[in-house]
This record gives C-alpha cells, sequence and structure tokens, in this order.
C-alpha cells in the first residue's frame, strides 16, 4: 500500500464535509481532482472506503476504519510538527476544542486569553448539542471536548476543571420571584420549560429530580438555551439551566434565580480525551491553561 499523506488527508475531508465537493474545497483542490485521488485511494486500500446515496457520504466498514486511521496518523504528525517547532522556539501549530452549547458562554474568553499567550496558533472551535460532541469523540475529531455529562459507553480520560451549577429560574415578574424561599414541593404545579432528551443539563435535572422524587409537569422541551431562557421570560413556565447561560437575561432583568430551599444542583464541566490519546503539545498547553485558570 502506497497512500499518500494527501489522499489521507482529503479522505478526512470528505469524512468531516460530508461530500466530495466540500472535501475539494477544504484541502484547496479542484472537484475532479479530488475524485480521481478519492478513486486512487480506494484502488491502493482494495475495498470500497464510501459510496454515495442521494447525494450523501456514507463510509464503508473498510472507510470506518481507515478514518480511524488516518486521523491517529495525522495527530501524531500534528504533534510531531508542534514538537520541533518548540524546539526551534516557535509555538505554532493547530487547537481543535469541541464543546456543548452551554459552554460557549465561557470557553470562548479562555480561547482567547489563551491566544493571546500564543498568538500564530490556528484555532477550531465547535459548539454543538451533547449528541455531536459524543460523535465527535467517537471519531477522534479534535483534540479536547468539553462537556459536562462525559458519556459512560466510550473509554475516555476525563478531569473536572470548573462547577457548573443549575439554577431555578422565573420570569421577573412570576408571583414566585416575590418570595424570598420557596420548597421544591411548592413548585409542583408549575409548568417547566426543559431543554431537549439527550442534552447534558437535561441528564442532570432528570436524575437529580428522580433522586428528590419529584416530577416536573412539562409544558415544552426546547433545543437551545436561549429558547428556554426567552420562553420563561415571557412567562410560558419555570425552568432549570445553568448559571453560565443565563447572565445577560439577569443584568437585563428578564428573568430572577429562585431560592428554593431543598434544590441544590452543582453539576461540573469536564475536560475529556479518548483514552490513551497523546496530546499535541499545543492541546495540553491549552488543557493547562484552563486548569490553572480555574485553579486560581
Amino acid at each position: 500500500m502506497n497512500a499518500t499523506f494527501r489522499q489521507l488527508r482529503l479522505f478526512l475531508a470528505l469524512v468531516d464535509t460530508g461530500s466530495v465537493s466540500g472535501a475539494a474545497r477544504k484541502t484547496f483542490v479542484t472537484q475532479p481532482t479530488a475524485s480521481m485521488q478519492l478513486k486512487e485511494l480506494s484502488e491502493t486500500i482494495g475495498q470500497p472506503l464510501f459510496e454515495v446515496i442521494a447525494k450523501k457520504v456514507y463510509l464503508t466498514q473498510a472507510g470506518e476504519k481507515l478514518a480511524l486511521t488516518a486521523r491517529a496518523m495525522m495527530d501524531e504528525w500534528t504533534g510531531f510538527q508542534q514538537e520541533l517547532a518548540e524546539m526551534k522556539g516557535l509555538t505554532r501549530g493547530q487547537l481543535k476544542v469541541a464543546a456543548v452549547s452551554t459552554a460557549k458562554y465561557f470557553i470562548p474568553q479562555m480561547l482567547g486569553e489563551f491566544c493571546r499567550q500564543y498568538p500564530d496558533i490556528d484555532v477550531a472551535f465547535e459548539v454543538i448539542n451533547r449528541d455531536g460532541v459524543v460523535q465527535r469523540l467517537e471519531k477522534n475529531m479534535d483534540d479536547l471536548y468539553i462537556m459536562s455529562m462525559p458519556p459512560k459507553h466510550i473509554d475516555i480520560e476525563d478531569q473536572i476543571f470548573m462547577a457548573n451549577p443549575l439554577v431555578l429560574f422565573v420570569a421577573h415578574d412570576h408571583p414566585l420571584a416575590k418570595k424570598k424561599t420557596i420548597q421544591l414541593k411548592d413548585l409542583k404545579s408549575e409548568r417547566f420549560i426543559m431543554r431537549e432528551q439527550g442534552s447534558g443539563t437535561r441528564m442532570a435535572i432528570d436524575a437529580y429530580f428522580k433522586k428528590k422524587h419529584f416530577s416536573p409537569t412539562i409544558r415544552l422541551e426546547l433545543g437551545t438555551n436561549e429558547a428556554v431562557r426567552n420562553s420563561v421570560a415571557a412567562n410560558l413556565g419555570i425552568s432549570v439551566l445553568s448559571i453560565h447561560a443565563l447572565q445577560s437575561s439577569l443584568e437585563r432583568g428578564d428573568i430572577k434565580v429562585l431560592k428554593v430551599a431543598d434544590f441544590e444542583l452543582v453539576s461540573h464541566w469536564h475536560i475529556v480525551t479518548l483514552k490513551g490519546k497523546k496530546l499535541s503539545p499545543i492541546a495540553a498547553s491549552f488543557k493547562k491553561h484552563l486548569l490553572q485558570k480555574m485553579s486560581r
């Protein structure tokens, strides 16, 4: 087998973008060139690597295995290049981070601080829902993953680096907003607006309410923190979200956090990688940056 680095990079671009045209754009080649290179790679491997059905790319079993192998090879090569750069006194390279949606309220600031220290690095930052982050983790598509509920079905390494308090909140003119303290049982008649099933926030809330033997009446399930926050501000119901997702609404006075005597739900933010993954120097430095930032 004599597959080239160029072909492997093109194949990974195909996996990431889901189309030959997207892979061509990402690797700065023409679509005919991309098609020819991918065909030659399949011939070199000796098996079809993908098929296109209704303009959508589906990897074969051989393609799935090649994607994992090629990504590991590229990670090793990137790490080697960064180690060479460090030996020369340089700090260049790429950092790839994927985070669940709630992390967008604080990770960009931490990335900004890190980039001011290392202005020559390139950053790829993906913000998606938890299922999307887990899928990227399974495929080893990034250096680090930030989430509050790490998956249990994948062999991973994770490290807690920050508290993630979840709070009950209502519209600023909701009757409960005037009360100094309440009990969880006082919310039995309230209608809840929740994040969708599968989100880290929802998983934590469901587990906590089950532990407390509390069954909320759910009016709406929504896919973003903003939709939940705005619906609560419009008095459609009450909700529970990370305090990190509420700062702008609290500053405007649209909502109010409730003081619930028997409600204390603190989850944590985790830095997650596949078990045994060797971090590049840049990724290791950013992980250290996060841990040091939170230890102050």
